[in-house]
């Protein structure tokens, strides 16, 4: 009788689609909302938002630059399971690795329904006002993020090419349509949206110079800010599907942190460069804001709908690579023996592990109709920002854990090989780390909420306390020949 392992998973991934699929999960609500949103959230940020934005990205390099090497080391699919796993502990492992799939199934859920607010304005700015209230209904919103979280899943089960087939020339697009709010920012400045903001609404406002800096405002808001980091991770969990894995892994996570890094920031510097960061303020605290809608004002209408599209494009193409990364922790799981081995079956044509993909379908159908009950996105995030903070957290622990716990894998790490390289990467990403989930979690639990499920850390908590419970039973299962495998990475 065959096992449901047999069949494996092929590496067809080369750089450029391992790439992308950082990029892709970087690159979305957090380049077209959160750096604006965050006047809202963390108010008080006032003119310190790009200050804060280069603060948050400090841990996200050094949690990637473990990423990358202990991915050099242990290519293999649900790679943040696998290198903690292997490198520090089976049980915190699978705490940073479910923390890491709990996190993302529920965003991924938000950014579905995120994008068809996206989709609305575009539809608006095309002058189809039918359409844009069609969309603005409940059932059609929810209706339409669950179709696109579907048809993603769909794209997934299809195989290698499929997916580059969907996620290549989205990305190209979003790279391309979003350099126009770059350009935009070199062409027009404060004065010219103040003009176009009287010209079109009869509206005479009065920017604010400057606001008293607070270290913690700002630690607050860098705290949040770290979401916009989040992604890179996905190209370790397709470890399996890379080729020429050692090599590939490490560069692809370093191009798609410091490719999209350097996008975030010239994309927010244009925006803050055109509309006076007080307006932003004052507008994010009555309604919903968002970049394409900000520069609205001052560019022809035309390109006003091409970085409409191009946002609801940086939305969209989140999905495929989010899919992606959540379904081959799952794999990795059932092959370790921790969830049923049934999850890890692969299509014999496909090579796809197409139960867990339809899994990760229905945790971020569950993603969907949580934003929409709860009513405000920035749960989610808040959510998958203490998912990821602990999962990057113990991470950089392992890089420094990797060489005593395991020396025979540790010797085949083949990018910065320098020990002494090793431990100050660690070592500084830990510390920054735990000051991030320090501020993230008082800010967290401090906030006001009209119930206490509104708080992203007693959710985790609640969760992480029934992924210990079944980590904790199936491995009081295991024999002590079973939990031998535990030492080494699975076959191919």
């Amino acid at each position: 009788m065959s096992t449901p392992s047999r069949t494996k998973l092929t590496r067809q991934m080369g750089l450029l689609t391992l790439t992308a699929t950082g990029v892709c999960s970087m690159l979305g609500a957090s380049i077209n909302v959160v750096p604006f949103m965050i006047q809202r959230n963390v108010p008080g940020i006032g003119p310190y938002v790009l200050p804060a934005f280069a603060f948050a990205a400090i841990p996200a390099i050094f949690a990637a630059l473990a990423y990358g090497i202990l991915s050099s080391a242990m290519p293999r699919a649900g790679g943040s399971y696998l290198y903690a796993s292997r490198g520090l502990n089976p049980y915190l492992g699978f705490i940073a690795s479910f923390s890491q799939w709990f996190g993302l199934s529920i965003v991924i859920g938000v950014i579905a329904y995120v994008c068809v607010p996206f989709i609305r304005d575009v539809a608006v700015g095309l002058g189809w006002q039918n359409m844009a209230a069609t969309l603005e209904t409940a059932v059609v919103r929810v209706g339409l993020a669950l179709v696109l979280i579907w048809l993603f899943v769909g794209v997934n089960l299809r195989g290698t090419k499929s997916y580059e087939r969907a996620l290549l020339p989205m990305m190209f697009l979003m790279f391309g349509l979003g350099a126009i709010v770059i350009v935009a920012g070199l062409n027009y400045d404060s004065t010219d949206f103040l003009t176009a903001l009287e010209a079109t609404e009869g509206r005479v406002f009065e920017p604010t110079e400057s606001v008293a800096f607070d270290w913690r405002i700002f630690l607050s808001a860098a705290a949040l800010l770290f979401s916009s980091f989040i992604g890179f991770d996905s190209i370790a969990q397709a470890g399996s599907e890379a080729k020429n894995p050692s090599k590939s892994l490490p560069r692809a996570i370093l191009l798609a942190i410091f490719s999209v890094g350097i996008f975030y920031f010239l994309f927010a510097a244009a925006v803050y460069h055109v509309v006076p960061w007080s307006f932003i303020a004052e507008e994010a605290m009555q309604k919903d804001i968002s970049a394409p809608g900000l520069l609205s004002y001052v560019l022809p209408a035309g390109l006003g709908v091409a970085i409409l599209t191009g946002a609801a494009i940086a939305l969209i193409n989140d999905l495929p690579a989010m899919l992606l990364s959540v379904s081959r922790l799952m794999f990795a799981w059932a092959e370790d023996g921790i969830f049923p081995r049934v999850v890890a079956t692969v299509h014999p044509e496909r090579r796809t592990p197409y139960v867990a993909l339809i899994v990760a379908g229905v945790m971020a159908s569950v993603g969907v109709l949580g934003s929409h009950f709860a009513g405000d996105f920035f749960l989610g995030i808040d959510i998958m920002v203490t998912s990821m903070m602990v999962n990057f957290l113990l991470m950089c622990i392992t890089l420094l854990t990797f060489p005593k716990v395991n020396p025979s894998l540790a010797e085949d790490i083949s990018v910065i090989k320098s020990r002494n390289l090793q431990r100050w990467i660690g070592g500084l990403g830990t510390l920054f780390l735990i000051l991030f989930l320090i501020i993230h979690t008082y800010k967290d639990l401090t906030s006001p909420a009209e119930e206490w499920y509104f708080h992203s850390t007693p959710v985790w908590l609640i969760v992480m306390s029934m992924a210990s419970v079944v980590f904790w039973i199936k491995w009081r299962q295991f024999s002590p020949t079973e939990r031998e495998r535990f030492t080494v990475l699975p076959k191919e």
